[in-house]
């Protein structure tokens, strides 16, 4: 059993300023819930329950989110607000958390390595703490490595225009929505890239990709690139890619953020649409 994640979450979120100058865009709301709380939710609902989140300056609010507030359980509990008091104990309770914080902005490829120590010699999850999707990836990721015992990375399939924006992969699909993958690529050119499928944030690596990420020069953008040390590690081992069917929400920008608490807000609270209908007729 794969029973250890790291989620990094150092980053500035400058695409989302002046919102993230002191707030954590980690922690930016979603149809009432912080983005990493789903992030999360979806590791302990797949039996992931030790979780090292990698911090930064000015990211207190996250670990403050998931201790315990003694004093607001004691004024609900005084109130009668057992469903709240309910509420937030869930949230107490969700996985056992730890925290490090990457003491430079290094890239993501830096950010997972501050999990060395914690790891230790384990397969563990990846999970960027900026991005959630309508169902659990996780499990997705689970299934495959209990299948081919080896590293596992989500993969989604966009219009090729888009993906200078992402990592991206070339391979062989081996069975339906399967890919063994021979080549990763950080952020090519539209007219260099290997596929249109791209790395969406969500992986489940060998310990051995830290010896590569400690080789890995610096890459695009100034960091060190996971996607390199990917592309390192296939010396010595596969990596399987999953293609998923899931609604992705990155949100790394205003744009994304509004589309994810709307599209949400549809599938969840009731009246909501008939509520835009109205507000798009008078526009």
């Amino acid at each position: 059993m794969i029973k250890k994640a790291v989620i990094p979450a150092a980053g500035f979120g400058t695409r989302l300023l002046p919102i993230t100058k002191a707030k954590p865009k980690e922690m930016l709301t979603v149809v009432g819930k912080p983005i990493i709380q789903y992030v999360i939710e979806d590791l302990a609902d797949a039996g992931v329950d030790n979780i090292l989140i990698v911090t930064g300056k000015g990211k207190s609010a996250i670990e403050n989110h998931f201790d315990r507030n003694f004093e607001l359980e004691d004024k609900l509990k005084n109130n009668g607000k057992q469903e709240l008091l309910n509420m937030i104990r869930k949230i107490d309770n969700l996985a056992n958390i730890y925290y490090t914080r990457q003491k430079e902005q290094k890239g993501l490829g830096d950010a997972i390595n501050c999990g060395k120590e914690f790891v230790g010699k384990e397969y563990f999850l990846a999970m960027v703490g900026d991005t959630i999707y309508s169902g659990n990836v996780v499990k997705k990721m689970l299934e495959a490595y209990n299948k081919y015992k080896c590293s596992v990375i989500v993969l989604e399939r966009v219009p090729k225009e888009m993906v200078y924006k992402y990592g991206v992969i070339s391979g062989k699909e081996i069975e339906k929505g399967i890919f063994e993958i021979d080549d990763l690529v950080e952020k090519p050119a539209v007219e260099e890239a290997p596929s249109n499928l791209i790395i969406t944030g969500a992986y489940l690596l060998s310990p051995k990709i830290f010896k590569h990420l400690e080789n890995t020069k610096v890459g695009k953008g100034g960091e060190i690139q996971l996607t390199d040390a990917m592309k390192s590690l296939l010396s010595e081992e596969k990596i399987i890619g999953v293609e998923i069917n899931y609604k992705r929400y990155d949100i790394g920008d205003i744009e994304g953020w509004l589309k994810a608490n709307v599209e949400i807000a549809l599938e969840e609270i009731p009246g909501f649409k008939e509520y835009l209908k109205e507000i798009i007729e008078e526009k």
